[in-house]
């Protein structure tokens, strides 16, 4: 005789009241103890990080921008012509990744094209792509800038405080650059 092992499985789980084991109702009102998670700097960070890149989507949501293709966009804006080996480098993104945000910032999205930037092949090095910003990008990203600076850089800056502000970006910069 066979038997169906999912038909057994999901009788007896449909048959089968729902109900909190007592563990599990403690557990959901209490938070976790960190212990000496808490004292660790990269999970702290990382925290930071996360609540930090919530906000920023928030702000920009019209714009369905992400922290990394925003920072592409700031770099094309301050550094046009130059090759994306040479900006993905600089904000530490792989190459694989690096290449499929491209795609992203220039493809189409339904019937709409992004056109934010555009890569153009290399006169000097035929193997390399040069990136600028499209005019479109140079809008998307003004718009960006004006929300990102206005919601998000003042909520931070309200949280935080000049003098402390200026001090985190100071000691990350010195982690960023010396470790």
């Amino acid at each position: 005789m066979t038997l169906s092992k999912a038909a057994p499985i999901h009788a007896a789980k449909a048959s089968r009241p729902a109900r909190k084991e007592p563990a599990d109702a403690a557990t959901e009102s209490t938070a976790l103890q960190l212990g000496e998670l808490s004292e660790h700097l990269g999970y702290a960070l990382k925290r930071a990080q996360l609540k930090i890149f919530e906000d920023f989507l928030r702000c920009v949501a019209p714009l369905q921008l992400t922290p990394a293709q925003f920072s592409v966009l700031l770099l094309l804006e301050k550094n046009p012509g130059r090759n994306q080996t040479e900006i993905a480098n600089t904000l530490g993104i792989l190459r694989p990744n690096f290449v499929a945000m491209l795609d992203g910032l220039e493809s189409r999205d339904g019937l709409e094209s992004r056109d934010l930037c555009a890569r153009i092949r290399s006169t000097n090095d035929r193997r390399s792509h040069i990136l600028v910003l499209t005019d479109k990008g140079r809008a998307v990203l003004a718009r960006a800038k004006k929300l990102v600076a206005a919601k998000h850089e003042a909520r931070l800056n309200e949280l935080l405080g000049p003098a402390n502000r200026a001090a985190l970006l100071s000691m990350l910069a010195t982690i960023a650059k010396e470790f």
